[in-house]
């Protein structure tokens, strides 16, 4: 039984080693055209950044007086309407600073009317000479200073009831309240800058991602290009966008120069949000259904004497200008002038000079006998070839 054993296995290790020396590479080398099919497809490129969503209008609503918030009556996430009163502060100090300027402007009404009928009685005196000179600049004097206090009386009223009128804070636009900055009861301070009280987002069914392009791709982007960006809060979700405005004014951060790229996007169902960070793909280029060809096949130009060792003629010469590939006809590599497009990856556009039919010859490309024995039918003849040779492209 032992003695049978080892004869099996004796068996399995010739079987191997004759098939081993039966499929053993050669160890030689053949050179073989790569064709390349003219055909159909989409070509895209894109520019990477990334941005914040923001809404497209938001406005921050402030107050131009000193005092204390006395009453609110909006919230975050409130909906508010142009006018409506969101906040009211105490009114008692400028209600007395007011009456004070009533009292005042009373008062100068008062004195100015006076003056004023002591002017009229000087000035007929004077052109009947029946006053003195001096008694008649008193006069003018007089009435023109309490003119004077008059208007300024006047003036201190409208800007009274201004600051009066301050104190009631409205909506200036139809929107929702996305920051509330204070409380009832809090003291806010309007000195030379105007404090935020609220932000108010005017319609956040339209937003827009403010995004930073590096400086070697914003020469790519142009407005109104598409755009596809997603949000880390929904991560299985792509929103649409367009470009809507390249700002000019550049950014510098550790040595790098970005641009801002404003791009305009549908929030119908509300999950942008505020503040989200945003990847953003900006498509530079986005052509549908487009002939193209491998690129190295612009690149390709044939040798007679090799193509003849592979079995094929070389009619006509490549065109002194311009672009143009080796159509393969038969056995046969015919030069055809070509317009080309946009570069994709591996493949180029062909605009004009293709119908989208025809074999082209893209490279020379060298391949081991055994590979080409293994890729090519039993029954086919083999066409003579070198070994040589090297690629070309």
């Amino acid at each position: 039984m032992k003695k049978k054993g080892i004869i099996i296995a004796l068996a399995v290790v010739a079987a191997a080693l004759a098939a081993w020396l039966i499929l053993k590479p050669s160890g030689k080398t053949v050179l073989t055209l790569e064709r390349g099919k003219v055909s159909r497809i989409t070509i895209t490129n894109s520019v990477s950044a990334t941005g914040t969503v923001e809404p497209v209008t938001e406005v921050e609503v402030g107050t131009q007086v000193s005092g204390i918030i006395d009453k609110l009556y909006v919230d975050y996430n409130d909906e508010v309407k142009a006018g409506q009163v969101i906040a009211e502060m105490d009114k008692v100090t400028l209600q007395a600073e007011l009456e004070s300027a009533q009292s005042t402007l009373t008062s100068s009404k008062t004195e100015y009317d006076y003056r004023l009928k002591e002017y009229n009685r000087a000035k007929t005196l004077h052109e009947k000479e029946l006053i003195s000179d001096a008694d008649y600049d008193l006069a003018v004097y007089n009435y023109e200073k309490a003119l004077s206090a008059y208007k300024q009386a006047q003036a201190s009223m409208v800007k009274v009831k201004r600051n009066l009128g301050y104190a009631t804070i409205t909506s200036p636009i139809d929107g929702v309240v996305i920051s509330r900055a204070v409380e009832e009861g809090q003291t806010v301070a309007a000195g030379f800058s105007t404090p935020t009280l609220f932000v108010i987002a005017n319609d956040l069914t339209k937003m827009q991602v403010i995004a930073d392009v590096d400086e070697a791709d914003i020469g790519q982007v142009k407005e109104g290009q598409d755009v596809e960006f997603s949000v880390d809060a929904y991560p299985d979700d792509t929103f649409a966008g367009l470009v809507q405005q390249v700002r000019l004014e550049p950014t510098t951060s550790s040595n790098v120069v970005t641009y801002q790229v404003v791009i305009t996007a549908d929030n119908p169902e509300l999950k942008l949000l505020p503040g989200l960070t945003a990847n953003v793909t900006i498509y530079t280029v986005r052509k549908e259904d487009v002939l193209s060809v491998q690129t190295k096949a612009l690149r390709f130009t044939p040798d007679a004497e090799q193509m003849a060792g592979l079995g094929f003629k070389v009619a006509g010469e490549a065109p002194a200008a311009g672009k143009h590939v080796w159509v393969i006809e038969g056995d046969t590599l015919r030069p055809r002038s070509v317009e080309t497009g946009s570069v994709m990856s591996d493949r180029t556009e062909i605009t004009e000079g293709l119908t989208g039919e025809e074999t082209v010859a893209a490279a020379l490309t060298v391949v081991s006998a055994a590979q080409k024995s293994t890729a090519r039918s039993p029954f086919m003849p083999a066409r003579p070839g070198g070994n040589s040779n090297k690629k070309q492209s």
